[in-house]
């Protein structure tokens, strides 16, 4: 009995606080006395009256957010036009993203020269896709269909050299990279190291964001198992990553570009992949292997930040939120 009066008295104490926050000890112990005093109906109607004060503060933040997001619409919507609103994560420590295909997508604007504008506040799209793109008051999701979306518009192909054949060598390669490749790296840093890499590399990476670390792994488990990579042992998925970095070192060889001497589109996608491996992911299996057996793969990405990354530095200062 006692018990359960102390926890009453803690609740009505926790409750108190939260609600009716009081400056001093004395006339916190004056409230709770008068809420002991009253009778039953009126202790009723205060925790009854509580629950709407809560409920109104929940509507509240959510109008708050609406609105929010409200005035971030119409500051996409008021861009000149066919000027790309670039929604993505944040800036990293070491790359402009931490992410590969924020910095695909980006550096296809570069090679295209599309003015484009960047969006730091909503980096995940309805489809919960980053990046994503606002074009003229419309919205696209997933890196490829907002790269093939501007090339047309834009009239930006620089692959329209190459043959069928060359094509189907280049769409290949990508593929390899962004849906298989791109899975060793995630259960790299998510599931193998628990995420303890990111701060490391993220220049925000601090709570509350990183208390939602382990829920991220566990997210980035699940998915990797779905896709299938990731029912596999650690050492299994690791030689599969380094067979398609040396694929892909091979197949380079002594090119400036995988096409050639002059860089498409399937270049923005391999650099995007493989700078997480130059700079984003340290002490991996992957870094090593560029740093010795595969150096050729290293000065590719060298070359890209060289050619379309001329304000790299500054790139890399973090974005207020």
């Amino acid at each position: 009995m006692a018990s359960q009066r102390k926890r009453a008295w803690q609740s009505k104490h926790c409750l108190l606080r939260h609600f009716c926050p009081c400056k001093s000890a004395g006339m916190l112990e004056q409230a709770i006395e008068s809420l002991t005093a009253i009778s039953k109906n009126e202790r009723g109607l205060i925790v009854a009256s509580t629950g709407v004060a809560a409920s109104l503060y929940f509507l509240a933040s959510q109008i708050y957010a609406v609105r929010e997001k409200s005035q971030l619409r119409k500051k996409w919507n008021s861009a000149p036009k066919d000027v790309v609103i670039l929604h993505q994560l944040p800036r990293g420590k070491f790359t402009p993203s931490i992410s590969p295909f924020p910095l695909k997508l980006e550096t296809y604007l570069r090679m295209a020269g599309i003015r484009y504008e960047n969006d730091f506040t909503e980096p995940k799209s309805l489809e919960n896709k980053t990046p994503w793109i606002t074009l003229n008051g419309e919205d696209v999701a997933d890196s490829q269909i907002c790269l093939e979306l501007l090339a047309d518009k834009f009239q930006k192909d620089f692959s329209c050299h190459l043959s069928p054949e060359e094509k189907a060598t280049a769409r290949a390669f990508q593929i390899m990279a962004e849906d298989h490749f791109y899975w060793t790296g995630v259960l790299w840093r998510w599931v193998y190291t628990k995420g303890k890499t990111l701060r490391q590399i993220h220049a925000t990476f601090a709570p509350p964001l990183s208390l939602k670390i382990p829920l991220v792994c566990r997210r980035m488990k699940s998915q990797a198992i779905g896709q299938g990579l990731g029912r596999h042992a650690e050492k299994d998925v690791i030689e599969m990553g380094i067979k398609d970095l040396r694929a892909m070192s091979h197949y380079l060889g002594n090119k400036s570009y995988f096409m050639g001497e002059e860089p498409t589109e399937l270049d923005c996608a391999m650099f995007g992949m493989l700078a997480q491996l130059v700079w984003n992911m340290p002490g991996s299996p992957f870094e090593r292997l560029l740093n010795s057996e595969l150096p050729n793969l290293k000065r590719f990405c060298e070359r890209m930040k060289d050619r379309f990354w001329s304000d790299w530095d500054q790139c890399l200062l973090p974005v207020p939120l």
